[in-house]
């Protein structure tokens, strides 16, 4: 049984930084050509994808609303998934989810939330100016 557990979630205020982690159980990142993607749910507005990174190169993808200041990163090790965010806006409030799709090539689709089969129960981001 695939598992996603997301951590690091909190508040910040508007510039700061926060990292968010998501440990994956049951789907081994070393043996699976995979997507690991970050997605973020504000109220009222549709779930949206953030970045991904494929484990078999680290090949990442972001949306542009946060390039440049978000890096996505895999621990092979840990077999978990990163999301350092810096220079928070207010605008990056909401709930971020991360999620695995068992994939071994996705092209423009890889922040496509349909995309993606496991999920997890996601983490609170709260910015504030």
């Amino acid at each position: 049984q695939v598992q996603l557990v997301e951590s690091g979630g909190g508040s910040a205020q508007a510039g700061e930084s926060l990292t968010l982690t998501c440990a994956v159980s049951g789907f081994s990142f070393t043996s699976n050509f995979a997507y690991l993607g970050w997605f973020r749910q504000a109220p009222g507005k549709e779930r949206e994808g953030v970045a991904s990174i494929r484990t078999q190169d680290n090949f990442a993808d972001y949306a542009d609303s946060v390039k440049d200041r978000f890096t996505i990163s895999q621990d092979f090790a840990k077999n978990t998934v990163s999301l350092e965010m810096d220079s928070l806006a207010t605008e990056d409030t909401a709930m971020y989810y991360c999620a695995v799709a068992d994939s071994y090539f996705l092209g423009a689709s890889s922040l496509t939330e349909s995309k993606y089969k496991y999920w997890g129960q996601g983490t609170q981001v709260t910015v504030s100016s």
